[in-house]
């Protein structure tokens, strides 16, 4: 629908006396301007049928000219919200009639069905936009939500751009095809290129981070076919590297549209894109393709969308985003072609399988005839154990090590595998006569990790919620220790514990520092819970190596022996194993017509694309890198 239709039409449904001021779609929300908010309040009605006719997100807003200054605006604000909602900062946003609350509590803020939010408006013409406190605190939320209000005027700018660019009259695309640009027949680098004779949308822009050469750390940009800056959007699943660490690059080299993302993506996506940028050159020894201005540029584009909003991202796409249960935020893409020209769904990562932290992927679209889907554990040997049988055995190997007088290293993901293990050697800590009472040690990104899941608690299950609303946040646990600050020396010599550090792969990081560490006394251990790259360091010693070159202080290559102990526990992926796959195809409904396996290593795709065959005696093939498959 052309913007001057939706003028139109929202001339015809307001109320005279509202005094509309201003229309204008804004990213992904149409926005009405008006003189006075109480005539428009009057009626509960209106907001329903603006947003019935218009099929977007509308949002109200008071004139500018209308609002109350901001030291009486606060004060009101103050007035109206109790104590008990720990409001931790006010901060306004005049470009968009806003104030921006951030609370411990954002339910008192918010008020039963709304009525504290309808308080503050009518009493200031504010529009109040609610953000949780985290109870761990953190400088990447804090950064992020400061860009987030920070330059407002050229940030509304782009928003209206964006707006009058998705209202436009399209004509009616004929075609749609998919173009692999990386993670085909490969871990690493998801990259795919949707396109249509009008639209062009890139679902992740992610890296090999276990590699700093380019033909085999980047994707395929330059096969493109285009220019960047013809690019309508950017889609980004979930807030690992693999899936979104090139993306800063783009906005380096000409694109300056929109990223389509979860709120907790975005925020992982300014933590670890930064932790590369001394990554790369610390421990792959190459000059990352972009600097810090590049990702701060890349985050005032990001337009948060959460689960299951129906939005319009080109005029003639529409997306939906659904839980895929790997990390937090990480999301399966629904794409709506035309009208009704194609529909098909991008998993990303997913999880379709019990975890302490998520609930399983879901599995309930509203039309699907082409999926693409991971293939990580997708071979017919990856079976994942019983995962209580996994969880005992790993608690029994950290109190063998203990016994010693050992610590147990386990390399994490920052994101995802850390919270997993912290939830369940924090249950065990909780039991009476568990036996674990070693202190667990958190180094890197992780802490600042956790915090991030505690700012967004409704992403987590239940129990995990209900805990962090009610004070007792499981990332809180008397047990865990910032190792920040702390010499690792200090620690590797200490009493038996447990650290969980970063690179998962031991790709570089503290992970790798601790493992120098640690390595020749054979009372440690190092234990493996994640998915080790072929091309990894944790994948070697995983397979047997056990003499690692290594760079001393004095600049001369010497051998670091591994005599500690090596373990791998399956059953902590954020990945399904190959039955989880298949029981998700099994109850993906309605069945896709055509599913195409990517995500995974070079045999396994193929495998796991004739047992779906198989299966649902359905089209199914593992595409290779750089194909271009018409789907429609």
């Amino acid at each position: 629908m052309h913007y001057k239709e939706i003028e139109k039409i929202v001339g015809e449904i307001m109320p005279s006396e509202c005094k509309v001021t201003k229309v204008e779609p804004e990213g992904l929300n149409v926005v009405i301007y008006v003189k006075n908010i109480n005539a428009f309040y009057k009626n509960d009605q209106l907001i329903k049928q603006l947003a019935g006719s218009l099929r977007k997100k509308v949002s109200v807003r008071v004139d500018p000219s209308m609002l109350a200054d901001v030291d009486g605006a606060k004060k009101k604000i103050k007035q109206i919200i109790s104590e008990e909602a720990g409001v931790s900062n006010i901060v306004f946003t005049p470009e968009f009639s806003e104030v921006h609350i951030e609370a411990l509590k954002p339910g008192l803020v918010i008020g039963k069905g709304g009525s504290i939010l309808k308080e503050i408006m009518l009493n200031t013409g504010w529009s109040p936009v609610v953000l949780r406190t985290p109870t761990i605190p953190s400088s990447t939320l804090k950064g992020v939500r400061k860009a987030a209000v920070a330059e407002g005027e050229e940030r509304k700018k782009f928003l209206v751009n964006v707006g009058k660019k998705i209202c436009q009259e399209t004509p009616q695309s004929d075609w749609v095809r998919a173009v692999l640009l990386g993670a085909s027949r490969e871990v690493g680098r998801s990259c795919t290129l949707i396109q249509t004779p009008n639209s062009k949308v890139l679902i992740d822009v992610g890296i090999n981070p276990v590699t700093g050469e380019s033909t085999k750390a980047y994707p395929y940009l330059n096969l493109l076919g285009f220019p960047l800056e013809d690019l309508d959007a950017i889609i980004i699943t979930h807030g690992h590297m693999d899936h979104m660490g090139f993306l800063p690059y783009l906005y380096a080299y000409g694109y300056d549209g929109p990223v389509y993302c979860t709120p907790p993506t975005r925020d992982l996506m300014g933590l670890l894109q930064k932790d590369y940028l001394d990554l790369a050159k610390k421990s792959l020894g190459v000059e990352p393709p972009y600097t810090k201005k590049d990702i701060q540029t890349e985050l005032r584009r990001v337009i948060p969308v959460e689960y299951g909003e129906v939005v319009d991202i080109t005029p003639e796409i529409k997306m939906t985003l659904y839980n895929a249960g790997h990390i937090i935020g990480s999301a399966m893409v629904h794409l709506h072609i035309g009208e009704g020209l194609h529909n098909l769904v991008h998993t990303g990562d997913l999880k379709f399988g019990y975890t302490k932290l998520f609930e399983p992927a879901n599995t309930n679209f509203p039309r699907v005839e082409t999926l693409f889907i991971e293939s990580t554990y997708g071979g017919r040997n990856d079976i994942t154990p019983n995962r209580r049988q996994m969880e005992e055995k790993l608690l029994q190997i950290i109190k063998e090590t203990a016994a010693k007088g050992g610590k147990v290293l386990i390399p994490v993901f920052a994101v995802g595998r850390s919270q997993e293990v912290m939830l369940v050697l924090e249950d065990y800590y909780r039991r009476e006569n568990s036996g674990f009472d070693l202190p667990v040690y958190m180094d890197g990104m992780v802490l600042e990790a956790s915090a991030i899941h505690t700012a967004y608690p409704e992403y987590l299950r239940e129990n995990v919620e209900r805990r962090i609303l009610s004070n007792n946040s499981p990332f809180e646990s008397p047990m865990l220790k910032v190792a920040k600050g702390t010499d690792k020396k200090d620690i590797v010599d200490g009493e038996p514990c447990v650290v969980l550090a970063p690179s998962g792969m031991l790709a570089g990081g503290p992970s790798v520092e601790y493992l120098n560490l640690m390595a020749e006394d054979e009372r440690n251990t190092l234990v493996f819970v994640g998915y080790q790259s072929p091309l990894s360091l944790g994948h070697k010693i995983q397979k047997g190596m056990r003499e690692i070159p290594i760079t001393g202080e004095d600049g001369r290559t010497k051998i670091m022996k591994v005599n500690m102990r090596v373990e791998t526990v399956e059953g902590f992926s954020g990945h399904s194993d190959r039955h989880q796959l298949m029981a998700f195809l099994k109850n993906i409904r309605p069945t896709p017509e055509r599913i195409f396996t990517v995500h995974g290593d070079w045999g396994k795709t193929d495998d796991f694309a004739r047992g779906i065959g198989s299966m649902l005696k359905r089209e199914s093939r593992a595409p290779m890198n750089l194909e271009a498959i018409r789907l429609k």
